[in-house]
């Protein structure tokens, strides 16, 4: 990226490298204030450095009321050192979300944005940094979020960074208002949509469904009618599900499937809110991922992790750590290890399943139903692998216990954003050799981890996976060691 000239007194947070408010107009919910809002402590704009850049990617910077309290201030867009002029808008939480109204100097590490829309957009909030800051800063949420658990003797490994178009899998928003549709991603922290024409971060095979999906849903959506569109890039195609869609007649059906044919979509379905049965409008090839050497046909709309480069990346670490294990149980039988197994847990529809499968018999352990159906159809019919095992259950209430592990001389666990307490507990207590931790939440991460240190388990190896490109999320994947 290049960077941007030196700033100017006076520069206006309407620059490019501020994104100023797109046209009003946009469609956000209709919804009475939760309560009044607070008065600012001041009206007109007050001067402020920025100190750090929180978790939120948000700098972070401190106003003292004459003769009153110190308070807290989040400047979206902005770098340590920046130097500003801002006006209060809003609270949040033990602070206030201030608003830029002209850059005095500015601090090092800024690069001007790759997007067109950022600075409305809220799918990257950090576009403005640098290559070297943005790794750098990425890093520092992960030690700090484990120096918060007490965690600091950490075997870092280099950042593994994602290139830009490579989210492969993403949710968007669509909004029919009078004669336009709306389709993008919601503005940072509201519910204000923005109309996205280009995305830096998506596949171009996604990006160019985009404007023609623009079109149908205006032909097709009742006026103020909303929906979600989760876009899928699978191996044979792109996998569509509108969620929300209002029951489609024949017309529309027809229309739909004529934008599956006229795309190339491996699948297009519906469901009429989240979390209700998706029902297929055309299915015109199976929906297929590999993962190792099987082939898997996931529910429509499921979880795939964001990236291939960050999933290859997770995969060569659960590969590794699982060889790790079995490496151990055979120096410790001093023979083959006859009888060595890894399991799974919250395994999904097999992404690490299958790869695992490469080195030893594995037990796949996972709580969703569609997910396991699918991971379970591809075990049948898995060739040149090790045996997989499948079992469905809910590992938040019913963790493997300690001598369900022992089966055990690899642990692989990926668990969602909440992380899992109750598993890794049962981990700390068990006797597994080697534990694998891979998870899209350094806090939850940090928690998980902090339980199997205090069990006697050593942290071997932690590696960084940026598979979440410009924004605050952060892939981490780990090795333990039992002690």
């Amino acid at each position: 990226m290049s960077r941007r000239p030196a700033p100017s007194r006076g520069k206006t947070p309407g620059s490019k490298s501020f994104g100023g408010k797109a046209s009003g107009g946009r469609p956000q919910p209709r919804r009475p204030a939760a309560r009044p809002p607070v008065e600012p402590p001041t009206t007109g704009p007050v001067e402020i450095t920025v100190e750090t850049v929180g978790a939120l990617g948000d700098g972070v910077a401190h106003w003292q009321e004459p003769y009153g309290p110190n308070h807290r201030l989040f400047v979206p867009q902005t770098l340590v050192g920046d130097r500003l002029m801002v006006r209060f808008a809003q609270e949040r939480g033990e602070g206030w979300l201030v608003e830029p109204v002209s850059l005095l100097a500015e601090g090092p590490g800024r690069a001007e944005p790759a997007c067109r829309h950022f600075g409305t957009c809220g799918g990257c909030t950090l576009q403005h940094m640098d290559a070297d800051t943005y790794g750098a800063w990425k890093v520092e949420q992960l030690r700090h979020a484990l120096s918060r658990a007490g965690i600091t003797d950490l075997p870092m490994a280099p950042l593994v960074r994602t290139p830009p178009h490579a989210r492969r899998r993403a949710v968007l928003a669509a909004a029919r208002r009078g004669r336009r549709l709306w389709l993008g991603f919601n503005e940072r922290a509201s519910h204000r949509l923005v109309d996205i024409e280009d995305c830096t971060v998506l596949v171009p095979r996604l990006m160019a469904l985009i404007a023609p999906l623009r079109a149908l849903l205006l032909d097709l959506l009742p006026d103020e009618h909303t929906l979600d569109v989760a876009l899928t890039l699978l191996d044979d195609g792109p996998d569509v599900v509108l969620v929300g869609l209002p029951q489609p007649d024949l017309t529309a059906l027809e229309k739909l499937g004529a934008f599956a044919e006229a795309h190339d979509l491996a699948r297009l379905t519906w469901s009429k809110r989240p979390g209700a049965p998706v029902e297929p409008i055309a299915l015109r090839r199976t929906g297929l991922v590999r993962f190792g050497p099987v082939t898997v046909s996931p529910p429509a709309g499921s979880f795939l992790q964001a990236s291939a480069e960050g999933e290859a990346a997770l995969v060569a670490e659960a590969l590794a750590g699982a060889s790790a294990g079995l490496a151990y149980e055979k120096g410790a039988q001093g023979k083959g290890a006859q009888g060595a197994r890894v399991a799974d847990l919250f395994a999904g529809s097999g992404t690490l399943t299958f790869p695992l499968a490469t080195l030893a018999p594995v037990h796949a352990v996972e709580g969703d139903g569609p997910a396991l159906t699918a991971l379970e159809a591809a075990a049948r019919q898995a060739a040149g692998t090790h045996p997989v095992t499948v079992e469905r259950r809910d590992l938040f209430k019913e963790p493997l216990s300690p001598s369900e592990l022992s089966a055990y001389q690899a642990v692989v666990f990926d668990p969602p954003r909440a992380g899992a307490a109750s598993q890794a507990a049962a981990l700390a207590a068990s006797n597994v050799p080697v534990v694998v931790a891979i998870s899209c939440n350094p806090v939850s991460f940090a928690r998980d981890a902090a339980l199997l240190l205090g069990g006697g388990y050593v942290l071997e190896r932690l590696v960084p996976v940026d598979q979440f490109l410009w924004s605050p999320h952060l892939e981490v994947a780990a090795r333990f060691r039992r002690g």
